[in-house]
Order: C-alpha cells, then sequence, then structure tokens
C-alpha cells in the first residue's frame, strides 16, 4: 500500500512530515523498528529534512490515534513507536543500549491463553517485554585476558 494511500485510509491529510515519518517507518530495519520521537528527529536531520520536534511529536500522536503505529512504553521510560501490522508479538529489551528485539513464540502465545482460561479472563490485548542485556553489551562487559 502507498504512503499516501495509507494516510488517507487512516483519515489523514497527506502533508510531507507525515510522509516523510511514515517512509521512516516503513523503510526500518529488524531490530531498528522501534524509534522515539527524538530518534525520528535525528534521522530526518540526517536526510537534511528540518523538522520540529513539536510537529514530530503531533505526527507520531496522529499516527497512533489512526492505528498506524503502536506506542510501546518501556522501563526506560522513554515512548518507543513502531508500524502496528497486525501481528501481536514480544519484546527483548537491552537495559545497557536500549536495543529492542521483536519476538513471537506460538508456545509463550498458547500458555497465556491457558491461563486467561484458567482464570476466566478474555484476553484484549497482550504485552510482554524481558528485560536484559544483549550480546553486544555482554561481549563489552566480559573482561579481556
Amino acid at each position: 500500500m502507498s504512503q499516501s494511500h495509507e494516510l488517507k485510509s487512516s483519515g489523514l491529510k497527506v502533508t510531507l512530515p507525515r510522509l516523510k515519518i511514515l517512509e521512516l517507518f516503513q523503510n526500518r530495519e529488524p531490530g531498528q523498528r522501534h524509534l522515539g520521537a527524538e530518534d525520528v528527529y535525528r534521522l530526518l536531520l540526517s536526510e537534511d529534512m528540518d523538522m520540529g520536534l513539536a510537529t514530530i511529536y503531533r505526527v507520531l500522536t496522529q499516527f497512533e490515534q489512526a492505528g498506524i503505529l503502536v506506542r510501546r512504553n518501556f522501563e526506560s521510560g522513554k515512548a518507543l513507536y513502531e508500524l502496528n501490522e497486525g501481528e501481536p508479538h514480544d519484546h527483548l529489551l537491552c537495559l545497557n543500549c536500549g536495543k529492542v528485539v521483536e519476538f513471537n513464540d506460538s508456545q509463550i502465545t498458547q500458555r497465556q491463553e491457558e491461563i486467561a482460561q484458567e482464570y476466566q479472563f478474555l484476553i484484549q490485548e497482550r504485552s510482554m517485554t524481558l528485560y536484559g542485556t544483549c550480546a553486544d553489551c555482554q561481549a563489552q562487559t566480559k573482561p579481556k585476558r
């Protein structure tokens, strides 16, 4: 789906800031899909796109309200956004560098459903984040021999 079509179908007017921000999220590599407002700002500056931080926050909020992006509030206290692709998934978050890894495990999902059924809960939304240290940060802290 084209970016302008996606904006229009979400009820948003097509503007240059919205197109550029949507493009940033759509072109991210795995492992780099979670961006905060400051990350978006830096990426736009690196592309010689001068956009104010207030505009970026406003567009991110509009995208969240329109269901284009999902906001994740991890323990760092910093809101990160990712494209809403409709598929539930979980996260690993490095407490040192902030790296976020997405994963989906059918056994975990099945177990969550079993637990909900056991306690007579109807799951409407699910979110699981595991906090730790990524392999890169672990390698940096290992003593040199």
